[in-house]
Protein backbone atom coordinates (compact mmCIF):
# COMPACT_ATOMS: atom_id res chain seq x y z
CA UNK A 1 0.00 0.00 0.00
CA UNK A 2 1.50 3.40 -0.79
CA UNK A 3 2.37 5.55 1.68
CA UNK A 4 0.13 8.72 2.35
CA UNK A 5 2.72 11.16 3.59
CA UNK A 6 4.99 10.43 0.86
CA UNK A 7 1.91 11.66 -1.74
CA UNK A 8 1.49 14.47 0.56
CA UNK A 9 5.21 15.25 0.88
CA UNK A 10 4.83 14.82 -3.50
CA UNK A 11 1.70 17.21 -3.41
CA UNK A 12 3.22 20.17 -1.35
CA UNK A 13 6.68 19.57 -3.40
CA UNK A 14 5.34 19.49 -6.65
CA UNK A 15 2.48 22.88 -5.46
CA UNK A 16 6.25 24.32 -5.04
CA UNK A 17 6.88 24.35 -8.92
CA UNK A 18 4.53 26.76 -9.53
CA UNK A 19 6.18 29.17 -7.13
CA UNK A 20 9.25 28.58 -8.16
CA UNK A 21 8.43 28.59 -12.12
CA UNK A 22 6.58 31.84 -11.26
CA UNK A 23 9.96 33.21 -9.76
CA UNK A 24 12.08 32.07 -12.87
CA UNK A 25 10.00 34.19 -15.11
CA UNK A 26 10.56 37.22 -13.06
CA UNK A 27 14.05 36.94 -12.62
CA UNK A 28 14.63 35.09 -16.05
CA UNK A 29 16.89 32.69 -13.82
CA UNK A 30 16.24 29.26 -13.30
CA UNK A 31 17.34 27.54 -10.04
CA UNK A 32 18.04 23.97 -11.61
CA UNK A 33 19.14 22.59 -15.27
CA UNK A 34 16.57 21.94 -17.59
CA UNK A 35 17.40 18.42 -17.92
CA UNK A 36 17.60 17.84 -13.80
CA UNK A 37 14.17 19.47 -14.43
CA UNK A 38 13.01 17.44 -17.27
CA UNK A 39 13.82 14.13 -15.71
CA UNK A 40 10.72 12.78 -13.31
CA UNK A 41 13.08 10.08 -10.50
CA UNK A 42 15.74 12.93 -9.70
CA UNK A 43 12.51 14.43 -7.08
CA UNK A 44 12.18 12.94 -3.59
CA UNK A 45 9.11 12.03 -5.39
CA UNK A 46 10.62 10.74 -8.12
CA UNK A 47 13.03 8.56 -6.11
CA UNK A 48 10.48 7.22 -4.36
CA UNK A 49 8.34 6.46 -7.31
CA UNK A 50 11.06 4.60 -8.88
CA UNK A 51 12.60 3.30 -5.41
CA UNK A 52 12.11 -0.37 -3.45
CA UNK A 53 9.90 1.12 -0.88
CA UNK A 54 6.81 0.49 -3.23
CA UNK A 55 5.96 -3.41 -3.74
CA UNK A 56 5.27 -5.34 -7.14
CA UNK A 57 1.61 -4.89 -6.07
CA UNK A 58 1.69 -1.37 -6.01
CA UNK A 59 3.75 -0.94 -8.97
CA UNK A 60 1.09 -2.83 -10.93
CA UNK A 61 -1.38 -0.82 -9.69
CA UNK A 62 -3.88 1.55 -11.89
CA UNK A 63 -3.17 3.98 -9.67
CA UNK A 64 0.57 3.79 -9.54
CA UNK A 65 0.73 3.75 -13.55
CA UNK A 66 -1.79 6.63 -13.81
CA UNK A 67 0.41 8.94 -11.52
CA UNK A 68 4.04 7.47 -12.74
CA UNK A 69 2.43 8.73 -16.00
CA UNK A 70 1.57 12.22 -15.32
CA UNK A 71 4.44 12.71 -12.94
CA UNK A 72 6.53 12.36 -15.86
CA UNK A 73 4.15 14.52 -18.12
CA UNK A 74 4.33 17.64 -15.28
CA UNK A 75 8.57 17.20 -15.58
CA UNK A 76 8.08 17.87 -18.98
CA UNK A 77 5.64 20.64 -18.84
CA UNK A 78 7.86 22.40 -15.80
CA UNK A 79 11.15 21.96 -18.07
CA UNK A 80 9.25 23.27 -21.12
CA UNK A 81 8.64 26.51 -18.97
CA UNK A 82 12.26 26.80 -17.77
CA UNK A 83 13.46 26.35 -21.14
CA UNK A 84 11.54 29.16 -22.54
CA UNK A 85 12.37 31.43 -19.23
CA UNK A 86 16.21 30.65 -20.32
CA UNK A 87 15.82 31.57 -24.29
CA UNK A 88 13.91 35.18 -22.85
CA UNK A 89 10.63 33.43 -24.14
CA UNK A 90 9.07 35.56 -20.83
CA UNK A 91 4.85 35.85 -22.49
CA UNK A 92 5.73 31.98 -24.09
CA UNK A 93 6.77 30.62 -20.33
CA UNK A 94 3.64 32.74 -19.15
CA UNK A 95 1.63 30.76 -21.19
CA UNK A 96 2.10 27.49 -20.51
CA UNK A 97 1.26 28.96 -16.70
CA UNK A 98 -1.59 30.20 -17.47
CA UNK A 99 -4.78 28.81 -16.16
CA UNK A 100 -5.15 26.51 -19.58
CA UNK A 101 -1.65 26.34 -19.81
CA UNK A 102 0.29 22.94 -20.31
CA UNK A 103 2.16 22.99 -16.62
CA UNK A 104 -0.76 23.98 -14.88
CA UNK A 105 -3.02 20.98 -16.30
CA UNK A 106 -0.19 18.78 -16.04
CA UNK A 107 -0.08 19.91 -12.16
CA UNK A 108 -3.13 19.66 -11.99
CA UNK A 109 -4.02 16.37 -13.14
CA UNK A 110 -0.89 15.17 -11.22
CA UNK A 111 -2.53 16.30 -7.58
CA UNK A 112 -5.74 14.68 -8.38
CA UNK A 113 -4.18 11.32 -9.21
CA UNK A 114 -2.08 11.33 -6.42
CA UNK A 115 -5.09 12.64 -3.86
CA UNK A 116 -7.14 9.62 -5.47
CA UNK A 117 -4.37 7.09 -5.12
CA UNK A 118 -4.14 8.51 -1.40
CA UNK A 119 -7.99 8.31 -0.73
CA UNK A 120 -7.08 4.42 -1.78
CA UNK A 121 -4.52 3.63 0.12
CA UNK A 122 -5.89 4.51 3.59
Amino acid sequence: MADTQEIDKAIGAHGMWKTRLKMAIDTGKVDAPVETIRTDNQCAFGKWLYGTTLTATDKASPDYKNVKTLHAEFHKAAASVAELVLAGKKAEAEKLMSFTGVFTLASTNLTAAMMEWKKKSK
